[in-house]
């Protein structure tokens, strides 16, 4: 943790609020020539340089000329194993694990390999300015462990989970009821709590575990209760036919979870594509929340998720890049295709909103909105610098901007990683563009 005062001067923009609540001109505070003082490791002020500068006598100030700060980005759902196998070709979901996932997350076995690949998923996070994710582990243990103790290195704000399945697996990446139990346990004790850490009890999804292994899922939630629950949800359609057959007592796939007493405030579910009013209903009553994961789900032809349909019922939304069957990780990408998926149900995204998802929106779904997504005083100083003349195409598009929520807009349909000048975790840089 940094323990000295600095100031930082750019543009400064951050979500103050939900726009789809209060209204876009409530939603975010904008300063054009902004200063933010980091003290400790956390966010000491916020405003405008001409009213701050007057009181920094002797405090270093680092000025970003053509660029605008804003709160890191959080990915409410992302799985660090599938590093390796983005963008693989030509399958939908259950194919798609069969094919690449399985194999891809057995070499995860060995620790020494998925430190590696940890450290290189952690990179690129950074490299795209994410500061906080909620991640998918393999079935492993040692594959938690290795991705905890990578986050930790860089003291970054990282929430990770075991995965749990023991059936419709192959035999080399199943784990039991008990073994799963048990693994989760001595993991949390280990890392939840630890620094900035915190673990999520992770069902890979309803199909891969018993009914047996979900009531332990359950069981160390009502243990912990502080603890997050990660899993899938409604993602594609031959994948809900498949929850039917398989819990036939049950209403509805998200009944599973509901039953199992794995649905509640930190309780995040990925994709939520297909959901019918009741399970929204359900969704919000209980505090839980949906990870909007557009590039993974475009890729995998899963569907169009309803943003509107979801935000009418009150339930929590966050952005997702689900890599690897997200094709980015790049929370700009995926806003980028948010809006696509937007327009192509005849909906609009407003650049502001895309703020929120991609910053206080995620903090809200992960119930870290008293520690993350803006600039409010106290919160951890996990920010990012955006490059105005990131490309030669953002450079001439900014030259032609003649408002914010014009520039704002160009940096979701134009940027990914090499818009990003530098990263920031808890004040200290992580990342800088080389």
């Amino acid at each position: 943790m940094s323990n000295t005062r600095k100031a930082y001067r750019a543009a400064i923009l951050h979500s103050l609020a939900d726009p789809a609540v209060v209204g876009v001109e409530q939603s975010y505070e904008y300063f054009e020539d902004g200063i933010l003082l980091i003290e400790n490791g956390k966010v000491a002020q916020v405003g405008a340089a001409a009213e701050l500068l007057p009181k920094l006598a002797g405090i270093e100030i680092q000025h970003y000329c053509d660029a605008l700060i804003t709160p890191g980005f959080i990915d409410t759902h992302i799985h660090y194993p599938q590093t390796g196998m983005i963008a693989s070709y030509g399958e939908q979901l259950l194919d798609w694990l069969n094919t690449y996932t399985f194999p891809t997350e057995r070499q995860f076995e060995d620790k020494a390999h998925a430190s590696e690949v940890a450290a290189i998923f952690l990179k690129e996070l950074l490299r795209n300015g994410t500061t906080t994710a909620l991640v998918f582990g393999s079935v492993h243990p040692q594959s938690v462990d290795a991705f905890f103790e990578q986050a930790d290195k860089l003291n970054l704000r990282m929430i990770a989970g075991k995965v749990l399945m023991d059936r419709n697996a192959p035999d080399y990446l199943t784990d039991s009821a008990e073994s799963g139990y048990a693994e989760s346990k001595a993991l949390i004790e280990r890392w939840h709590g630890k620094g900035r850490l915190h673990y999520a009890v992770t069902p890979r999804f309803a199909p891969t575990s018993t009914p047996e292994q979900l009531e332990l899922a359950g069981k160390l939630l009502g243990e912990y209760p502080d603890l997050y629950m990660h899993t899938h949800l409604s993602e594609n359609r031959k994948e809900i036919e498949w929850v039917k057959e398989l819990f036939p007592e049950r209403k509805g796939y998200l009944d599973v979870y509901d039953h199992h007493k794995l649905i509640g405030p930190r309780a995040v579910f990925a994709h939520g594509v297909h959901l019918c009013d009741d399970e929204c209903k359900r969704l919000a009553e209980t505090g839980s929340a949906v990870a909007f994961c557009p590039t993974s789900n475009l890729f995998l032809g899963s569907g169009l998720f309803d943003l509107n349909k979801l935000e009418a019922h009150g339930v929590r939304v966050g952005l997702g890049t689900d890599v690897g069957a997200g094709t980015s990780f790049s929370q700009l990408q995926s806003l980028n295709e948010a809006y696509k998926v937007m327009q192509l149900q005849g909906k609009k995204l407003d650049p502001f909103k895309s703020l929120y998802l991609a910053t206080l929106g995620g903090a809200n779904a992960l119930y870290l909105d008293d520690k993350l997504g803006n600039f409010l005083p106290g919160k951890d100083a996990d920010f990012l610098v955006l490059d105005y003349n990131a490309t030669p195409l953002i450079s001439y598009r900014m030259q032609q901007a003649k408002s914010l929520e014009e520039r704002l807009f160009a940096l979701t349909m134009l940027g990914d990683d090499r818009a990003v000048k530098e990263t920031f975790a808890a004040g200290v840089s992580v990342h800088q563009r080389s």
